[in-house]
């Protein structure tokens, strides 16, 4: 095989982004794959490897194992990025630049004309920005935990609110880049940061935060933040892909991602309206995993079984699956298709509840395939909330209503979930609900999250049957305040039964939502709340697949706050990105025959 070298490819703007060609041996042309990264083109990703060897693979060796198998591979760095000219601007520049890139490559005399586009979290953002312009030259894409349906949505923002692994990943990245590489005062500036106590002060400011030192970076942090409302500005082809749906590119495409991974939504979102609207084939593939660990059998403390990995399961390994997809829809080989069903997800849940060997809780599970998501053989199922704090499919008669305070100087600590990026303050999966001295923003280690003073918990009784899960997770809630603003979060939780292994059972989170109150009406504009005044509110939570075993419990944590995955709210209605003293709120949740409060699930039959 022959690599050529710092390849220059030119923008409309004038900037040149700098690439390497892997090619095969041969005189070509040949069909040719597209992976576009902000994260060095040389370098390595930690999820980068294979069940049978941990030890991840770089980018060139991934690069060669595809030119091995006849492809043009080409590994560009984005703009401002590593090699690349031009200044970083998270995410807004890749739509353009991707179409002028596929221009380029579609004239280079290596190129057959035929051009497929695949990578990772960024780089599936890329590529579905890429795609929303659909254009000439594309035929193939595999996007992997990324691709903004809806950046505003799920993403960038979710209910309102704004995620913070936005923060952690500008703090990393910013150190990272060629200005700070060239500049050690800079590099200094930057390094002399706390990161922990920045993460109290809300919001960043231009000139008051951490990447004050990096400007670039800290423009487009202070943007994201402060632009809480639903416009023009998140209506983007980079951020929203829903825009852009009726032309995006028809080609074969597939989305994968996992449960505990902040694309989960997305894949979903992106892979289910175009399954319906493209000839495609469009693909969905939801594992058990963390963001991109496909090749490894748990996340965070939970552990899914044997046959949780893709290697194995889906197929020898990533590049495998990979490569065998670009041979069927790109080259167009006579082979068979890798992923023959619509839809392949993992259904967690059915082992023995114990700690195996590596100390992590036995959760199991296997893989399922559909024709939709969700799966054909789903139906609705509510539960009410009730007084006594049980969940049950009868709403009840009896009206009541449960209330908590919460003060934003003392928010719900984040214990696992669908994030990514978010070192050293977060890390993401399942675990059990319980604080400890390792965890971020923790003030009493030991103590279970449903015990904290801030949190309602609602659960059914044990459950005399196996109850199957599929699908979004959504709570409808009738509330009131005594502030102008707040926020709910809510959490859906397997509760594993006690056991010898863990006496006090545990409480497995699955899913996570939140609202910011004032924007209950709909996003495209805020509406302070009356103190006191009760609403209807709809709480969007995140998909899951978990079967509920015999004896386990489904229950429903409401809170007010799930830091640092999201900025606290002050409880004073005062905007994004302006700066107001916190003030405690009393939050109450109404249930009953005028308030039928309740959680949406989707089960199997």
């Amino acid at each position: 095989m022959r690599v050529l070298e710092i390849q220059r490819a030119r923008m409309r703007d004038g900037v040149w982004l700098e690439a390497d060609v892997y090619l095969p041996d041969g005189a070509g042309p040949f069909p040719t794959l597209l992976e576009r990264t902000p994260y060095g083109r040389r370098g390595a990703n930690h999820a980068d490897c294979t069940r049978a060897d941990p030890t991840p693979k770089s980018k060139p060796e991934i690069a060669r194992a595809f030119a091995a198998a006849g492809y043009a591979y080409v590994l560009q760095d984005c703009r401002g990025r590593y090699g690349s000219g031009g200044t970083f601007v998270k995410y807004l520049s890749e739509g353009a630049d991707g179409v002028d890139t596929l221009a380029w490559l579609r004239d280079q005399p290596w190129c057959d004309g035929r051009i497929g586009t695949l990578g990772l979290s960024y780089s599936a953002h890329v590529q579905s920005a890429l795609a929303a312009h659909d254009p000439p030259g594309l035929k193939a894409m595999f996007l992997d935990s990324g691709g903004f349906s809806s950046a505003y949505h799920s993403g960038i923002r979710q209910g309102g609110a704004f995620e913070l692994k936005q923060l952690t990943w500008a703090m990393k990245h910013a150190r990272l880049s060629p200005k700070t590489a060239a500049d050690p005062a800079r590099r200094a500036a930057l390094d002399a940061q706390d990161l922990r106590a920045w993460l109290r002060v809300s919001p960043w400011r231009t000139g008051h935060s951490p990447l004050a030192a990096a400007p670039e970076y800290e423009a487009y942090v202070v943007e994201q933040w402060r632009n809480e409302v639903f416009d023009a500005f998140w209506r983007r082809p980079e951020f929203y892909a829903r825009g852009a749906w009726t032309d995006f590119s028809d080609v074969p495409q597939v989305y994968m991602s996992s449960w505990y991974d902040p694309y989960a939504r997305t894949a979903i979102e992106n892979a289910t309206a175009l399954a319906a609207t493209k000839r495609g084939p469009v693909k969905l593939v939801m594992g058990p995993w963390t963001h991109g660990q496909r090749s490894v059998t748990f996340a965070g403390d939970v552990d899914f079984g044997a046959y949780a990995t893709l290697d194995g399961a889906l197929a020898p390994d990533y590049v495998a699956l990979r490569i065998a997809w670009f041979d069927r829809y790109l080259r167009d080989l006579p082979t068979p298709d890798p992923l023959p069903a619509p839809v392949t997800y993992f259904m967690m849940g059915g082992g023995s509840g114990l700690k195996n060997d590596a100390g992590r809780l036995d959760h199991g599970g296997g893989w399922r395939t559909a024709t939709q998501w969700p799966p054909e053989n789903a139906r609705p199922l509510q539960l009410y909330l009730g007084a006594d704090r049980t969940l049950s499919e009868r709403s009840p008669e009896k009206a009541g209503a449960l209330s908590f305070i919460f003060d934003p100087l003392n928010p719900l600590p984040t214990i696992g979930g669908a994030t990514a990026s978010g070192a050293p303050v977060m890390a993401a999966g399942a675990y059990d609900q319980r604080e400890s001295e390792a965890i971020f923003a923790a003030t009493h280690p030991g103590r279970a999250i449903a015990d904290r003073p801030d949190v309602l918990v609602f659960e059914t009784a044990p459950l005399e049957h196996a109850v199957e899960v599929a699908g979004d997770f959504s709570v409808r809630l009738w509330v009131s305040s005594d502030g102008p603003d707040t926020d709910i979060t809510i959490t859906l939780i397997d509760v594993h039964p006690p056991s010898s292994d863990y006496p006090n059972g545990y409480a497995m989170n699955l899913a996570h939502g939140i609202l910011r109150l004032r924007f209950r009406d709909g996003f495209e504009a805020a509406k302070l709340m009356t103190p006191g005044e009760v609403y209807a509110i709809q709480v969007e939570g995140y998909p899951t697949a978990n079967r509920f075993m015999p004896g386990h419990r489904i229950r429903l944590h409401i809170s007010s706050s799930n830091f640092p995955h999201f900025d606290v709210n002050p409880n004073t209605g005062a905007p994004a990105g302006v700066p107001s003293d916190p003030r405690p709120a009393r939050n109450t949740v109404l249930f009953g025959p005028e308030h039928p409060s309740h959680v949406a699930l989707s089960i199997l039959v």
